[in-house]
């Protein structure tokens, strides 16, 4: 399942040209064409989107060069205009999918919604107009926490509208482990891919794309603009339509195998790179106090110090042992990270 277009619809030529160029990027091989009507931006000052107008141009795009289309929905009169406007599917962003209120609200004008279409049939001598959604994409919230994603998923599945997760991490971190409890718990719901949130950067979408065999993913939701540098939004990680054909090519059919072992090779990779940053911080804060002490006349090794420290992570260690049921792992390891850590800390301030 392949979700393509721009972050958001910014003028009909945009979102015309841009299906244009996916239609020809693609070929033969679908997908559902998508463009954000209403933006919900974290500052006010940036772009908004341009609203209702754009259902219109999505529904031309959708005339034009038979594609599905997607937009996102963040209120009930979001989801009353773009079904109105014949949209076909319909995402809930991160930031709307960390409301409860806000999903339960969104799925109750869903169901009221295909209950009007319900008991409204076409008069003899028109074509209905009106159809069911085909179906609603539930990002996950923008903090980490798989319960608050499942729990949404069960709150639109009450529509009997088919319900599809799309994983797009948190702040540009992948976030594997709340991906991989939600597949795990959920097996039946498509999940969906989306690179450009996860890494936010257009060079990174590639690579990304590769996690959708080796994770037994169901596809990807990708934004791509005809003009990524002059995209009004996200337009650092919206990649071109001439560069998605062969970056689709990452997406092999042929699913990996070890399946769940490659998802927790994923989480392992991220905790590393998360270990990493962290001692790579910490060095940095090692050097400023180097030449704080340096300024004050202040020796690097101080023992009192070092013995506050070494007593915490000895009462840590016994912490993780009661919390587990077992040690961990061994002091003596906990002792020699801390000592290298240490050792380096010192070089850091001389």
């Amino acid at each position: 399942m392949l979700i393509l277009g721009p972050c958001a619809a910014e003028s009909r030529e945009q979102v015309l040209l841009t299906a244009s160029q996916i239609k020809d990027a693609c070929g033969e091989r679908p997908f559902i064409y998508r463009a954000g009507a209403w933006k919900p931006r974290t500052s006010p000052h940036t772009f908004q989107g341009v609203g209702e107008e754009a259902l219109a141009w999505l529904a031309e795009a959708k005339a034009l060069y038979g594609v599905e289309t997607a937009t996102e929905v963040a209120t009930p009169e979001h989801v009353t205009k773009a079904l109105e406007a014949g949209i076909d599917y319909l995402w809930i962003g991160a930031r709307t999918s960390a409301s409860p209120m806000a999903v339960s609200a969104i799925a109750e004008a869903i169901a009221d919604r295909l209950r009007l279409i319900e008991y409204r049939p076409a008069a003899p001598d028109r074509v209905q107009t009106d159809f069911p959604l085909k179906g609603v994409l539930i990002k996950n919230p923008v903090n980490e926490d798989a319960g608050l994603w499942i729990g949404n998923i069960e709150r639109l599945e009450k529509t009997g509208v088919p319900v599809i997760a799309v994983h797009r991490g948190c702040g540009h971190r992948p976030c594997w482990a709340m991906a991989h409890k939600v597949r795990t718990e959920r097996p039946g719901i498509p999940l969906l891919l989306d690179p450009s949130h996860l890494s936010g950067e257009a060079a990174k979408v590639p690579e990304l794309l590769k996690k959708i065999p080796e994770l037994g993913l169901d596809g990807a939701m990708i934004e791509v603009h005809c003009s990524p540098a002059e995209a009004l939004s996200d337009a650092k990680q919206q990649v071109t339509p001439s560069a998605i054909s062969y970056q689709l090519s990452a997406i092999s059919s042929q699913l990996s195998d070890g399946i769940e072992l490659n998802w927790l090779r994923a989480e392992i990779d991220e905790l590393d790179e998360t270990l990493w940053n962290t001692i790579a911080a910490r060095m940095e804060v090692s050097k400023r106090i180097g030449e704080w002490k340096k300024a004050n006349g202040v020796a690097p090794l101080q023992p009192e110090r070092y013995q506050q420290i070494i007593n915490k992570l000895k009462i840590k260690n016994y912490e993780l042992r009661m919390k587990t049921g077992k040690q961990s792992f061994r002091e003596e390891f906990m002792m020699k990270v801390w000592e290298l850590i240490h050792e380096e800390s010192l070089r850091m301030q001389s």
